[in-house]
């Protein structure tokens, strides 16, 4: 699994440490959210856990390994569907931070999509000149024949 092709020029650093800064904030704020600030229940709730899934995809983003921030930008969807969802559910603090949560997923999804553009590019035209060598390669060996004396193809 390949981390970081070189060969795809126009990458932006930015968009990866406003993944980095984003997924940072995301995972702070649902921990800060349900633990002290605004929890379902009084001294903590266990949807506080929810920042587990966040955590695994920290180091990857830090590292910008491409693979990790396009699972972790579908992951974050999550996140941003329950902040807005609690955005316009809850009351007070809560649907504040609800906001707060899906402004800070989609800032993630944003940044993530626009770092891994550049590479999906390179690969998809990669691929294609690939492709379009096996055809050469095909096309060439076509009008060769290589075939044994019994008439079979070699």
């Amino acid at each position: 699994m390949t981390t970081t092709p070189m060969d795809a020029s126009g990458t932006q650093p930015g968009f990866a440490r406003g993944a980095l800064f984003s997924l940072i904030a995301l995972i702070a704020l649902s921990l800060a959210w349900e633990l002290w600030l605004a929890p379902l229940r009084p001294g903590g709730s266990a949807l506080a856990l929810k920042a587990i899934p966040l955590l695994f995809a920290l180091r990857g983003t830090f590292r910008r390994n491409v693979y990790t921030l396009q699972w972790a930008s579908m992951l974050v969807l999550l996140y941003f569907a329950e902040g807005v969802v609690r955005g316009m559910t809850d009351g007070g603090l809560s649907a504040r931070l609800g906001w707060f949560e899906a402004l800070a997923a989609l800032a993630f999804f944003v940044c993530a999509l626009a770092f891994v553009a550049p590479f999906k590019r390179a690969a998809r035209a990669a691929k294609r000149a690939k492709a379009r060598t096996a055809s050469t390669s095909a096309s060439t060996q076509d009008s060769t024949p290589d075939s044994a004396p019994d008439g079979n193809r070699l």
